[in-house]
């Protein structure tokens, strides 16, 4: 996969046009034995080349407005972008009105000069860490195809349209690991900001609480340079920190349980060269970890509040939603006023107690997902197994949404193995530090697989 910084170098010299790129892209995306047809719900080729071409234009008159400049992002099915529907995933939405205007997010990604490829299948409502949709199929992990195993969610079409390289990010959401948990399960880098660098504005909801924008793509670099984007930065690749001396936080309680044989080879062997760089790996208690469940047994702060966004689309069109996905928004039913007042009390102390074990930290680390990618057929006929699967899938990338956190997910496999990936999180603004560290540990990770090939 090219990055950001590659592919700005070979337009910056000439080697290379927008417009080629895009018919490229467009190419694969348009090939039959491709994932194209389940990334996409809708791509209109006509306006990608039209933008492409802008650009080259641009170009040539001397007018590069970022690094992102010529670039094809794709648009996960959930944000305002003007004069297109807004679909979220669901057929319910489907014949909705156009949207009138960008949301801030599309707006800041078009001033960067990006070029806007279609809209990226996910999960009905963003409600599942799987990534299946039964209303346009779902995408295949780009891992062992042949089976036929998850994407990961709910940025599914997101994710596979950077390892399939017919964009170079994919634009998601995060509410509890939904830009993390895809790019771990396929092979490549996703990132969950700080909420609040980023207005959540003209993007459907899924819990206002916890919603989040992030980006995913090939390399550290690039995520962090589309967020600078997103958040209204300076979009530039981060230094890399030193990571002789740093303290790494492994948290002992619940982070690290019930991981498969490859999650758990993995992260030993990525802690191990943490430890041989120079880095000082600290394990931690985190008892606040294991109070998540409690917390949210009044009836869950994501139900509660997709309750809330989708009761009359529930009353008007329920029959229609993928029945997995109402349940769960329907588990926010019952709550009283109550129940949500005391679950967010609760969330903040727990915020403030779990925040104090990891400030003493540079960062702290633990694997994205406890599993590599399942097979999709044995989920789509078990729904106590798809239930299971999904809440092991959540369990850690929720840890950090709950916090109100920051968390980058870098591959951590070897070559030719399912993809696994390692959480590196921050507290809320550490998003710099998290990008800086990241980039090194990417680094030290990709020397060492090159070695084991």
């Amino acid at each position: 996969m090219k990055t950001i910084l590659e592919l700005s170098q070979a337009l910056s010299t000439g080697a290379l046009t927008s417009e080629s790129l895009a018919e490229q892209l467009l190419a694969r995306a348009a090939e039959p034995s491709g994932e194209g047809r389940r990334i996409f719900i809708a791509l209109d080729p006509k306006k990608v080349l039209a933008q492409a071409r802008a650009s080259d234009s641009l170009r040539k008159a001397g007018i590069v407005p970022s690094l992102l400049a010529g670039l094809p992002i794709t648009i996960k099915d959930l944000f305002d972008v003007a004069g297109e529907t807004s679909a979220a995933g669901s057929v319910v939405l489907k014949d909705a009105s156009p949207a009138q205007r960008d949301a801030p997010s599309i707006a800041r990604l078009r001033a960067a000069g990006a070029v806007l490829v279609g809209r990226t299948n996910l999960t009905e409502f963003a409600y599942s860490g799987l990534g299946l949709n039964p209303h346009y199929d779902t995408p295949r992990n780009p891992f062992d195809r042949a089976t036929g195993r998850i994407p990961g969610g709910s940025t599914s079409g997101g994710a596979v349209s950077v390892s399939d390289e017919i964009a170079v990010i994919g634009l998601g959401t995060d509410t509890g690991g939904s830009t993390r948990i895809p790019a771990a399960l396929c092979g490549i880098v996703g990132y969950k900001p700080t909420k609040s660098r980023i207005p959540t504005d003209g993007v459907f909801p899924l819990s206002m609480s916890l919603d989040s924008i992030g980006p995913m793509g090939p390399s550290v670099a690039c995520c962090a340079i589309c967020d600078a984007v997103l958040a209204g930065e300076r979009p530039e690749a981060p230094t890399h920190a030193e990571l002789a001396g740093l303290r790494i936080a492994i948290p002992r309680t619940v982070a690290l349980d019930d991981l498969d044989e490859h999650v758990g080879r993995d992260f030993d062997r990525a802690l191990q060269r943490l430890s041989a760089a120079g880095a000082k790996l600290v394990e931690i208690p985190m008892a606040p970890f294991g109070e998540m469940n409690e917390i949210n047994r009044p009836g869950g702060l994501s139900p509660m509040e997709a309750y809330f966004v989708h009761r009359p689309l529930l009353e008007r069109a329920g029959d229609r939603y993928d029945p997995r996905v109402r349940w769960r928004i329907e588990g926010g039913a019952k709550a009283s006023a109550y129940d949500y007042l005391w679950t967010l009390e609760r969330r903040r102390d727990w915020i403030v107690r779990a925040s104090a074990e990891i400030a003493p930290f540079d960062a702290m680390a633990m694997p994205t997902v406890a599993c590599i990618a399942p097979p999709i057929a044995p989920l789509l006929t078990d729904d106590d197994l798809y239930r299971r699967t999904n809440a092991r899938v959540l369990r850690n990338t929720n840890l950090i949404n709950f916090l109100d956190g920051c968390a980058l997910s870098i591959p951590m496999h070897q070559h030719g193995t399912a993809p696994t990936g390692m959480m590196l999180c921050g507290l809320n603004g550490w998003d710099a530090r998290v990008f800086a560290i990241g980039a090194a540990i990417e680094a030290l990770l990709a020397a060492d697989r090159a070695t084991a090939d």
